[in-house]
């Protein structure tokens, strides 16, 4: 059995299909009930209260650990995940983690991952970190406002990063909870390419075939947005690195084909497959 957190997301929801069609048994944990598919067990945890998660770990044998804003919830303790996972018997955590915690290693939330990272290294547990960029999805943002308005709008329309398809890094995850020849690995992951906001805009206008207009907000305007969902620290960190990406941002990784044996998936693939969301 294989628990897979944050089931229901950009990342999870792959990771959970690919498990199964490898013929994996999958528990798929989210704080909400929502939709699995058949055959896979569903359990209802709140990451940020950890030993909500004992009855998905009972008989599980690895688990894929996505904190979200569980890293970041008022008295948040991660690691007492990697404690309850190794105290159930769990044999190896895939962690997602960060690409800030080795390229911006100051900032608040990169301390916490990199807390979280620390410990699962010295667990005794099987292990693997990816540590992913920004994710193509992170444009679902903008769904709204180009089915509305015809509109994408973000800051810093022409600085660009390598950003990856999280169906990418879902399958490089399922590779590590499956495969002994990744224990111990940590994976950055990015995409093929550098593309800009308002290179993302284009190509989901090319993918509709109608006109998108590119709105470049002010850094204020795009914290203000930010902080309804992430907390103000969150919101700085990640608008610091896409205002001025340094070079280890900017870096294709090579991780993707090192361990799926291709070459990552660009923005227009996932363009293609989630058009219907900007219709």
């Amino acid at each position: 059995m294989i628990v897979v957190t944050g089931a229901t997301g950009n990342v999870g929801r792959p990771l959970t299909q690919a498990l199964a069609e490898a013929g994996e048994q999958v528990t798929a944990v989210s704080r909400q009930a929502a939709a699995v598919p058949d055959g896979f067990r569903h359990v209802l945890a709140d990451l940020a209260e950890p030993q909500s998660l004992t009855p998905a770990l009972d008989g599980a044998k690895a688990l894929f650990l996505l904190l979200s804003g569980d890293l970041h919830a008022p008295e948040a303790r991660p690691t007492d995940i990697i404690d309850l996972a190794a105290a159930s018997g769990v044999r190896r955590v895939v962690l997602l983690s960060s690409q800030g915690v080795a390229t911006r290693p100051l900032g608040p939330s990169r301390i916490a991952m990199r807390a979280v990272e620390n410990v699962l290294r010295e667990s005794g547990l099987d292990w693997a970190v990816l540590r992913p960029g920004g994710f193509a999805s992170n444009a679902l943002a903008w769904a709204e406002s180009v089915r509305t308005q015809g509109t994408v709008a973000a800051p810093f329309g022409d600085v660009g990063v390598p950003i990856v398809d999280p169906a990418d890094i879902a399958e490089v995850a399922a590779a590590c909870l499956m495969d002994d020849r990744h224990a111990g690995g940590i994976f950055e992951l990015t995409g093929p390419e550098v593309i800009t906001p308002r290179q993302q805009a284009e190509a989901i206008a090319a993918a509709l075939g109608s006109p998108v207009r590119f709105h470049e907000l002010t850094r204020e305007e795009a914290k203000a947005a930010m902080t309804q969902f992430v907390p103000p620290e969150l919101a700085d960190d990640t608008l610091d690195i896409i205002a001025a990406p340094n070079p280890a941002e900017l870096r294709i990784s090579s991780a993707v084909e090192r361990v799926l044996g291709r070459a990552p998936s660009p923005f227009k693939d996932w363009v293609a497959r989630s058009i219907a969301a900007f219709r």
